[in-house]
């Protein structure tokens, strides 16, 4: 059973997913078909970064699953057994 603390992390991590889904749809979507001197775009990055953060992320992520899997593969091998 989930506790208290849990719950509201997890609630936190769902949150904040949804509002960088809904900030990078308006973003690449919305924002294109919205006249270029509106105030709305002083909110957003260029439209150079819509692609170089997602891949950025993206190499990181792979980074760090990498990471992982060599740290966990180093602490769990087996010394080689001797030959006579």
């Amino acid at each position: 059973m989930a506790t208290a603390t849990d719950q509201l992390v997890g609630f936190g991590l769902v949150a904040f997913s949804l509002a960088l889904f809904a900030y990078y749809t308006v973003w690449i979507v919305a924002l294109p078909f919205i006249d270029s001197n509106h105030g709305i775009h002083k909110y957003f990055l260029p439209r150079e970064y819509s692609v170089t953060i997602p891949v950025v992320a993206g190499l990181l992520l792979l980074l760090f699953i990498g990471t992982f899997i060599v740290i966990v593969m180093w602490k769990n091998r087996k010394p080689a057994k001797k030959l006579n």
